[in-house]
């Protein structure tokens, strides 16, 4: 949780670019939004401190070169984090698994191209239960936010393939813009796998 203190003629937006790309060498980040202040008087038991803290997404293909005192750490194994830190983590974490199921957020955790595998392993490792390909796929292309790239993937990279119109779990898809998450609303079921053929199973994050 990379963070620090406003500079003057500094904006809050400002403030979290210029943390995150000098502190864990994130210059860019797919989706940024603000999360939530935190003001109460007690938090910072040294100083009166508030906090304004946001939900940054990361494309899984992102590389990013960690100093030492930095790392990955899976929430569910969470450290024992200064002040209120853990609580905005888990925040975090119930945003992101709500606005997964009416927004298109998803696609911030995705590379520009991907599978429908891929984006299904997001899915769930960010809601921790299975997810149904199928029902990913056949909403996010009724909602005209998926579309074939017209290649597969393949051992050392990305083929090309003869039909394009033809989007399965392992030909390469796209999103037809990068644009901000959108409020339209998506089904639960999108999430949600089909209890005929994919029980839920509950996992790790």
């Amino acid at each position: 949780m990379p963070s620090g203190p406003v500079q003057a003629g500094e904006t809050i937006g400002a403030c979290v670019a210029r943390n995150l790309a000098s502190k864990v060498d994130l210059a860019e980040i797919a989706h940024l939004e603000q999360l939530e202040t935190r003001s109460e008087p007690d938090r910072d038991p040294f100083q009166r401190t508030i906090a304004t803290a946001y939900l940054g997404l990361v494309p899984s293909t992102a590389k990013p070169q960690l100093p030492p005192n930095a790392a990955w750490i899976r929430t569910e194994e969470l450290p024992t984090m200064a002040f209120d830190h853990a609580s905005l983590v888990r925040s975090a974490m119930e945003r992101l698994e709500r606005k997964l199921s009416y927004s298109n957020i998803g696609f911030g955790l995705a590379p520009a191209e991907f599978t429908l595998a891929q984006l299904r392993d997001i899915y769930r490792a960010a809601l921790g239960y299975d997810v149904s390909a199928t029902n990913l796929q056949r909403v996010l292309k009724r909602r005209g936010q998926l579309e074939p790239t017209g290649r597969t993937a393949a051992a050392g990279g990305v083929a090309d393939v003869r039909r394009p119109s033809t989007v399965s779990p392992g030909r390469a898809c796209r999103s037809p813009t990068r644009s901000p998450p959108s409020d339209r609303s998506i089904p639960t079921r999108l999430v949600r796998p089909s209890m005929e053929t994919e029980p839920a199973v509950r996992g790790g994050r």
